[in-house]
């Protein structure tokens, strides 16, 4: 059975589903079953909203101040588990709640969904990936279309209605679309973390 709740380094995660709208390239779940202390996240059936909230009722938290919703799978294509697991863990647990996602949230559910997330979600990193559209889809290989553009409203968003939000980005990138990634970041007002690689 997958594990709905994993810690991985100094963080608590929620992996609540394996639907995913891209197909990234770099995605660690095409080269391992787990990450952290799980030893699979590949759910054979994806957890429903009373199994996501339980899981989050059992874990003691003792020693943590957030879950972050990320897993083996894109949080936003189960929307309604994704809210109302967020809103039991910062009211029962009083944590803070931290959503990566890749930004494909509103396309996938038909409307803004921002208003919607900023009444249980304290922070949003999103996976830029990519400097420009052609790089993105390249990479990123969006099941929607316009994924790109998609990508970059639902930051803008996310950075107008609940404020803390950052994009990431490997830093397996060369230099020259790292550099490409700042200036986006910086014409749009939006913080970039350039993460680590990792396979482990």
């Amino acid at each position: 059975m997958a594990d709905i709740i994993y810690t991985y380094k100094d963080s608590v995660y929620a992996n609540i589903t394996n639907k995913c709208n891209c197909r990234c390239t770099f995605c660690i779940r095409f080269v391992k079953d787990g990450v952290g202390d799980a030893d699979t996240l590949w759910h054979q059936v994806n957890p429903s909203k009373e199994e996501v909230i339980d899981a989050i009722k059992n874990f003691d938290f003792t020693g943590y101040k957030e879950l972050v919703f990320c897993g083996y799978g894109e949080p936003t294509c189960q929307l309604d588990i994704l809210l109302d697991a967020a809103n039991y863990a910062r009211k029962e647990k009083g944590l803070k709640i931290r959503l990566n996602t890749n930004g494909q949230g509103s396309a996938e559910n038909g409307r803004d969904i921002v208003p919607e997330l900023s009444k249980v979600i304290d922070s949003v990193s999103v996976s830029l990936n990519a400097p420009s559209k052609k790089e993105y889809e390249e990479v990123t290989r969006p099941i929607l279309s316009n994924g790109f553009e998609n990508m970059v409203e639902f930051t803008k968003r996310c950075r107008e209605v609940i404020g803390d939000v950052r994009w990431s980005i490997v830093d397996v990138l060369p230099q020259e679309e790292k550099d490409r990634c700042i200036a986006l970041s910086k014409e749009h007002n939006i913080p970039l973390r350039i993460r680590k690689f990792s396979s482990n």
